[in-house]
């Protein structure tokens, strides 16, 4: 009995090349996210590392009045130093920064009603080692104006409009028609201009501590359960009896790191004709949200093997094989038609 109660405290879920705690039959205690992130890890296919914080402690912050269960933060800061050994990458580093995403996951899947913080962990300091360790300054300041607008409207309740407006006015500037087309120097005032914006809003500076800006994100998905719209969407869909979300950190990958680079969405098969034919769109050079925001239109995947790039004429072609590959790993493994989110980086 005793071997139970112990295995019932563990809070933090770790899944990665070098050891997967959990698995599907867990979605009550890691979400079916986080559930779902172990098993693919543990078949093999290619989910980068990361670890997630279970319901039970999102039940106990909310019990508890606001506050973190006891010991949560150096359960997190173990699994961050597991993860850092995995990816040879350092939290806050200024020679090649680890970067995760933050995403909330309950078991029953409740879409819209916490948005993800991508790119956690960067500051002043490590911005300059994302830009030596993959050589694009662009890239780095790029990364660094989504965490500060992600983290203010997510975590601090800064509304967007307001970073869109400096961002409009950084893109007039310079003359830029899209997003990808504003200069390194524009994107270093927009920085800039967001770290004002968020000072002016929060009446504090932007976290420069990573442990800080993943504590304030942990703590953000915890309040998201019991916001407003979350307590209506669980009453409208009479989703019961659940504890709360878990919280999912996984280390980024990046597709917005040039013309090798990318990300998109896709069924692996026509999910209103049934076809099996692997059906969705991508982006070159792009992260994520840039797909669902409609702020540039994506190309079909079924042109993915004419993509080319400087660097490598025939990356369209290896990219979808491997993707192929995923999808029929993914069917033949959850035998369904199966969603998915990937990313490219740097082929």
């Amino acid at each position: 009995m005793a071997k139970k109660k112990a295995a019932a405290a563990k809070m933090v879920y770790y899944f990665g090349k070098t050891k997967t705690d959990g698995d599907t039959s867990m979605k009550t205690m890691l979400g079916g996210k986080g559930a779902n992130l172990a098993d693919m890890t543990s078949i093999g296919l290619p989910v980068p590392a990361g670890f997630t914080i279970t319901t039970d402690c999102c039940a106990q912050y909310n019990k508890r009045g606001g506050k973190l269960p006891t010991g949560l933060m150096d359960d997190v800061g173990k699994a961050v130093a597991t993860l850092e050994k995995e990816t040879g990458k350092k939290f806050g580093d200024n020679l090649n920064p680890l970067l995760v995403s933050v995403r909330s996951g309950a078991a029953i899947s409740m879409p819209g009603m916490m948005n993800t913080i991508l790119n956690l962990g960067l500051n002043d300091e490590s911005v300059a080692g994302l830009a030596s360790a993959t050589g694009n300054k662009r890239f780095a300041y790029d990364a660094y104006r989504r965490l500060v607008n992600m983290f203010g409207d997510v975590v601090m309740g800064v509304h967007h409009e307001y970073f869109e407006e400096a961002f409009s006015k950084i893109k007039s500037k310079y003359g830029a028609k899209e997003d990808n087309d504003v200069p390194l120097e524009g994107l270093i005032e927009l920085v800039d201009a967001y770290k004002q914006i968020y000072k002016k809003h929060t009446g504090e500076a932007f976290p420069q501590d990573p442990i800080k800006q993943l504590q304030l994100a942990i703590e953000a998905v915890f309040q998201s359960w019991d916001s407003d719209k979350a307590i209506s969407y669980r009453r409208i869909e009479g989703i019961t009896g659940l504890a709360g979300t878990a919280v999912n950190v996984q280390s980024m990958v990046f597709g917005n790191m040039g013309e090798d680079s990318g990300t998109g969405v896709a069924f692996t098969r026509n999910p209103s004709t049934g076809e099996n034919k692997f059906y969705g769109e991508f982006l070159v050079n792009a992260q994520g949200e840039d797909v669902v925001a409609g702020i540039r239109t994506p190309q079909p995947v079924a042109q993915m093997p004419k993509w080319k790039c400087e660097a490598d004429k025939t990356i369209g072609k290896k990219v979808h094989a491997e993707l192929m590959k995923i999808k029929t790993k993914l069917e033949k493994h959850y035998k369904d038609v199966q969603d998915i989110e990937f990313t490219i980086e740097q082929g």
